[in-house]
Order: structure tokens, then sequence, then C-alpha cells
């Protein structure tokens, strides 16, 4: 009897420690698959999100100030007349009227030639003057001759450059209504239109809780969604100290730097405006923050459990957010398979 009872005990002790085997399978295989990420310091920047169509910082219709016949002048650049899109130098010559009648009636050849010898003449009474030939009278009144002659012929040169459409600054050629060479035009005729767009504004409207941190020469990011790959800066320009009653927000002008030219007057832009900054803050995907009753929640792995944590939030970027209060530098934060965890469940990093 005795071995037999030494039989069964032996038989037993493998069952036994093949139930303890499958045991600890069981509890492995009940340990939720996540991935972590280490907790670490980094900067974050908060914008303020607007929208608006981007205008020309500069433009002019030109108009014709006297009648004449119509002459398209050649762009030296290219050699062929002026056309739309074309860039125009400040000072250019667009346009030149010709009307022989105007041209006849201003005579600025004469009134050139009546200033030349009243500067003679007044010279000449100068000179007299102080050798004692003339009295003062006499060289004041050559004096004011010639200063006549010279209001004439300024007021010739003026009159002939009317004559003349002339760009007032450097920009391009957006409206250039077609007239055939040689047809007489009246006054006040638009002859073309000019934008320059190397510098464009654009109106925004922002709300009122930002007041405060906004101010005139604040920069800020444009994108546009042609250029893709292009992020052009920008400054506000100007900012209205009103609040809207009907909207809460209040108006600001933004200036933008658009050298190259990217940018076309018309377009609709996204603005970003830095509103604050941290240099130094633990920053977390949103992506990882579970909401509920307590508040906002993440989830640490402690030795192969995870406990959720209750966070206090700051700033905040689309898809960031700064923890102020609830995690500390180099902890392990879930940031995959949080959706089923609860405190105190079990769990298999499969991924750090």
């Amino acid at each position: 009897m005795k071995n037999s009872s030494k039989w069964v005990l032996f038989a037993l002790i493998p069952v036994m420690a093949a139930c303890g085997n499958q045991g600890s399978q069981v509890s492995n295989d009940l340990a939720i698959p996540v991935s972590v990420a280490d907790v670490v310091k980094k900067s974050i920047v908060q914008y303020i999100n607007t929208t608006g169509t981007a205008n020309a910082a500069s433009q002019v219709t030109l108009y014709t100030e006297m009648a004449g016949s119509y002459n398209l002048n050649k762009n030296p650049r290219t050699g062929g007349l002026y056309k739309l899109g074309d860039i125009v130098e400040k000072g250019e010559v667009i346009v030149k009227l010709e009307n022989p009648e105007t041209q006849n009636s201003i005579a600025i050849d004469t009134k050139k030639l009546n200033l030349e010898i009243s500067a003679l003449e007044y010279q000449k009474q100068k000179s007299l003057y102080e050798k004692g030939g003339v009295t003062l009278r006499e060289m004041k009144t050559a004096e004011v001759s010639q200063a006549t002659t010279a209001t004439d012929y300024e007021n010739a040169k003026i009159q002939l450059a009317k004559m003349q459409i002339i760009a007032p600054f450097r920009g391009a050629i957006v409206d250039l209504p077609h007239v055939t060479n040689g047809t007489k035009v009246n006054t006040s005729t638009a002859v073309v239109t000019m934008m320059d767009y190397s510098n464009l504004l654009m109106e925004i409207n922002l709300p009122e809780k930002i007041i405060s941190t906004i101010h005139v020469g604040q920069e800020v990011f444009i994108t546009n969604y042609t250029l893709p790959k292009d992020t052009l800066k920008a400054k506000i320009n100007e900012l209205s100290p009103v609040i809207s009653t009907e909207t809460r927000t209040f108006k600001g002008k933004l200036l933008i730097d658009n050298p190259q030219l990217k940018l076309r007057p018309g377009m609709f832009v996204k603005a970003d405006i830095e509103v604050a900054r941290r240099d130094s803050a633990i920053v977390i995907s949103k992506d990882i923050i579970v909401s509920g009753a307590r508040g906002k929640t993440v989830y640490i792995v402690e030795k192969g459990a995870v406990r959720g944590r209750i966070i206090t939030t700051g700033l905040e970027t689309e898809t960031a957010v700064e923890v102020i209060e609830g995690l500390k530098k180099n902890e392990r934060v879930v940031t995959k398979g949080f959706e089923t965890l609860r405190d105190n469940s079990k769990v298999k990093i499969i991924n750090q």
C-alpha cells in the first residue's frame, strides 16, 4: 500500500505543474497590448486662425487728363506693346496722347526761351545794381520777370505731361482696355489699371477674447491651398479698438510680404497668428486624452499595469496640448490601445 501511495503522489505532481503553467499563460494572455512614449519637454506655440481675401496694397486706374490720339507704348523689356500682366517700372510712359493743337497752345519751347532771356536780364540787372548802375527797384523788376517766366514754363511742362499716362509706382498691368492706336480718346477715359502686389493687405476679424494678446507688428504666417509648400510672412498692420456688438469680434488688417508674387490679389488665404509660446513644456498629442466626468485623463504605465492620471492642460495646437499638471518628465504614457483601459489594467508593451 505504501508503494501505491507514492505512485499516486508522483502522478499528481505533473498535473499540478501543468495547471500552474496554464494559469500563467492565461494571465499573460489577459494583458492588453499598448504602445507607449516617454514624456518629454519641448516647445509649443498656440495660434489663432483666421481667413480672408488678400488684396493688392497699391492699386490705381489711370485716366486721360487731355483729349488726343491714343498711342500705346512699347515695353522696353519685351520690345512689344504693353499688355496684361506686364511689369511696369515707376515713371515709365504706358500711353502717349498726341494733340498738335493743344501742344501748340502750350508753346513750351517759347516759354523756355522766355525763361532763359529773363534769367539773363536778371543777372545783368543784379550786376549793374552791385556797381550802382541801376536802382534796387529795377533789379527787383527783373527778378519778378524771371520768376513769372519760370512759373509759366513749369505750368507748360505740367500741361504737356498730361499728354502721357505715366506709371506712379512699380506694378503689374491688370486691366488694359483695347484701343486702336491713333484713335482719338476724350478726357477722363480709363486707359490702364495697375497693381503692386509685392505687398498685400488682408482684412480680418478676430474674437474679443484675444484682444489683449494681439498687437500691431505681431508676426503672422500666411498659407494658401494652391501653395501647400509655401508659407509667407505677414504682420498685423492695423487694429480697431472697437468690439462689434453683433459678432463680438474686432477688425484688423494684415500686411503680407509677397516679394516673389506667389500670392495673387483676390486669393483666399489662411492666417495663423501666434498668441502664446512655451519653449520648455510637457507636450502630448491630443489624441491620447480621454475625456470623462472626472476631467481629462491619460494612462501611465507602471510595473506592467496602468494608472489613469487627471491632467490640467494649457496651450493647444491643432494636434498637441501642453500639460501643466498631472505628468512628469520621463514617465511613460500610453499612446495606442488606451481605449479599453481601466486603472490597474495589465498591459503588454508592444512598441516603445
